[in-house]
């Protein structure tokens, strides 16, 4: 993205305060790998910050720059600045993803003929620095079939790190074999053993584990949306609008992009409307709505239109539902246990006073 295409579109959103009323903004950086562009980047911000204070804006002092990154140039001289510029208005994710072996199986260095190469090393230096900084930072981390042996040992692995909070989920294209549901159900089930025995539930938090899950839900009183696809804004580097990046080109199979407006026209309201009214309702087969254990069911809405036999943003994909049920019998397997185990040490007030509870999470 050029510096002048992102100027146009922080003046188009300005510009626009009848239409953007909420009361702050997280204007986040997303790619790729943000950190290449940190001098765009830099004044990009400082751009930001100009002009909400120029303007009056009720953002200003109101905002968050947010960054998702490999990590791997993380302590470099230009991201130490930019960070220490604007510490108080910032927070950002480093993604690792769990053990070296689990890590590596996807976080490679391009292959230049010889032997590939993982990042773990390279990013696990710079996660004491990260935490200094960031002390309650959490990673995110996703779950494919060829990564489900990983998943106990990596989100330990995680917490020995100093990593408090591990937001993890399944990814939800279909990408799942027989019999990977029952894997996964063991391998939560290990986990929940691992973080009761040994006592990592008093100051860590993984998001597989929470007693909002699993429940059936009243279709007239639970029906919003999962995601915020239309309630917020995506730019590309073309200054074309989308109602999440996920329904830009590059983030589809085979869809053709919707595109809702761009950095000179603005928001075509006609083009965002279908996403407006969207619920748990107009989308999902009758099974999702009467399932018995559906709270917490997460879908990603540009995957809903990435699958779908036509170009409907209004059709539901279920690949994940055999996961989610293993993931609700596990979940409950967790919180039975762990409430015995207090209850015997006379501890669940304490517990319920302190407990850290890490909500689902979707990307």
């Amino acid at each position: 993205m050029s510096f002048e295409i992102a100027k146009q579109a922080i003046d188009n959103i300005l510009n626009n305060e009848n239409e953007f009323k909420e009361d702050s903004v997280v204007w986040d950086f997303i790619g790729g790998e943000p950190f290449l562009e940190i001098d765009l980047i830099d004044r990009i911000c400082d751009y930001l910050k100009i002009e909400m204070f120029r303007r009056d804006h009720h953002w200003f002092n109101s905002y968050r720059f947010s960054f998702s990154t490999n990590g791997l140039n993380y302590h470099t001289e230009k991201i130490q600045k930019f960070i220490e510029k604007n510490k108080e208005h910032l927070s950002i994710g480093i993604t690792i993803d769990g053990t070296r072996q689990k890590h590596d199986l996807n976080r490679i260095y391009k292959h230049d003929g010889g032997e590939e190469r993982g990042s773990y090393n390279d990013v696990v230096r710079n996660i004491p620095l990260w935490l200094s900084q960031f002390p309650h930072a959490g990673t995110k981390v996703t779950i494919s079939s060829e990564d489900i042996p990983y998943i106990k040992e990596s989100v330990l692995h995680l917490f020995s790190l100093g990593i408090h909070e591990v937001n993890i989920n399944c990814v939800f294209e279909n990408v799942w074999k027989d019999g990977d549901d029952k894997l996964f159900e063991k391998q939560l089930l290990e986990l929940a053993d691992a973080i009761i025995d040994e006592g990592w539930y008093n100051n860590n938090a993984c998001s597989f584990f929470s007693e909002i899950i699993g429940k059936p839900l009243d279709i007239e009183k639970d029906n919003q949306n999962w995601c915020g696809a239309g309630m917020m804004l995506a730019v590309d580097a073309a200054g074309n609008f989308y109602p999440c990046i996920r329904f830009a080109g590059y983030s589809l199979r085979s869809k053709m992009p919707i595109i809702i407006g761009n950095v000179k026209r603005g928001i075509d309201k006609n083009l965002l409307r279908p996403f407006l009214t969207l619920d748990r309702k107009t989308q999902s087969p009758q099974k999702c709505l009467e399932c018995e254990v559906a709270s917490g069911c997460a879908w990603c809405q540009g995957e809903n239109y990435d699958a779908a036999k036509t170009n409907t943003i209004y059709q539901r994909s279920t690949a994940i539902c055999l996961m989610h049920k293993a993931r609700v019998r596990a979940n409950n397997y967790y919180w039975n246990k762990l409430y015995r185990k207090l209850e015997l040490e006379g501890m669940r007030e304490e517990f319920e006073k302190n407990k850290k509870d890490v909500k689902s999470v979707m990307c």
